[in-house]
């Protein structure tokens, strides 16, 4: 695995880009860290190499949204609390980037991590511990990805969750205290996160990675009628005033939008030429108000290094008004989270 890393990071390292304009404050609102691979082909990512990204970009990262990792649980205790642990990991990697000053300030401001929302009602005291435990804690994930044509690596194991009732009390729990979901699935589960939003009006929901778009599978070679397919489901979600989405997180295979089997990575420019449809057509519907920007480091780290990464995104939306760029990259971000 080690190796795997080290030659990952060389074939990287053949595109090197110069930042452009680098002085676009950005708030990264969604990455991970793994203190070892989870499984592979994933690299580790662990809190020195978040933050040596942040610190060292030609981008102006000024702060950035830990997201569920599945990682740093409890090793004792009430089994249902041990998921607590994570948000006491990522708060304290939050704490040591604001204590180390500098460029490092705003790392992992906001912390999103997980509880099990099929635990019903219930779910409420640990939704509770994680508040306790982090001031940075602001809501969950609970992923739902799962598709016939995918392996079972995207965090989902059974199908149809968002509509059992029971989950359904664990995520009234979850509004109950205004706490945001992230929600993670694929395209052709998009009209379950419909009915969902539908039935909690009140609550933040945010849309992870797009919206999830497939493009293998039974996809592979119908891209015009996997993109309507996508834009049907989504033009229904975003009539949701409740629902945001965080544009970004297509360097996956599984969107055949990646470079990870090609000889050397793509280009901002080659990146944003086969993006810029989903990337842009989500925009125009959700708004720019509703619309953030994610690296899904380390996920998309397999396709793309972290500045080259950040200049496909400004490349793709360069032509939007100063005003939509501010949201996009900053603005609203700052305000799902709740950031200062």
């Amino acid at each position: 695995m080690e190796t795997e890393a080290i030659n990952r990071a060389a074939w990287r390292a053949q595109i090197v880009e110069a930042a452009i304009e680098p002085d676009l404050p950005i708030i990264d609102s969604h990455h991970h860290i793994w203190r070892d691979a989870p499984v592979e082909p994933w690299e580790a990512y662990p809190a020195a190499a978040m933050i040596a990204d942040k610190v060292n970009s030609a981008h102006n990262v000024v702060a950035t949204v830990y997201v569920d990792s599945h990682s740093a649980y409890r090793v004792d205790g009430p089994e249902h609390l041990r998921v607590v642990g994570e948000t006491e990991y990522a708060g304290s990697v939050g704490d040591d980037c604001d204590a180390r000053g500098g460029r490092a300030v705003g790392g992992c401001a906001a912390v999103v991590t997980h509880a099990n929302l099929l635990m019903g009602a219930a779910v409420g005291e640990v939704l509770d511990a994680h508040i306790a435990a982090s001031s940075r804690f602001r809501g969950i994930r609970h992923m739902t990805a799962i598709d016939p044509d995918l392996p079972p690596v995207y965090g989902a194991t059974e199908y149809g969750v968002m509509m059992r009732p029971e989950f359904r009390e664990g995520f009234a729990e979850l509004a109950r205290r205004n706490l945001s979901f992230d929600a993670w699935m694929f395209h052709p589960q998009l009209p379950e996160l419909l009915d969902l939003a539908r039935a909690f009006p009140e609550a933040n929901i945010v849309l992870d990675h797009t919206g999830g778009p497939i493009g293998i599978g039974r996809f592979a070679g119908k891209r015009d009628e996997a993109f309507a397919a996508w834009k049907k489901d989504m033009s229904a979600i975003a009539a949701c005033p409740n629902v945001s989405v965080k544009v970004g997180g297509l360097n996956m295979t599984y969107t055949a939008m990646d470079a990870i089997e090609n000889p050397r990575p793509n280009t901002s420019e080659e990146v944003a030429l086969l993006q810029r449809d989903h990337f842009l057509t989500t925009i125009d519907l959700f708004g720019p108000d509703r619309c953030m920007v994610e690296s899904n480091f380390p996920v998309d780290m397999r396709s793309i290094s972290y500045d080259v990464l950040w200049n496909s995104v400004k490349r793709m939306t360069a032509d939007l008004t100063r005003s939509d760029r501010e949201h996009i990259f900053a603005g609203t971000a700052r305000r799902v989270y709740r950031l200062p």
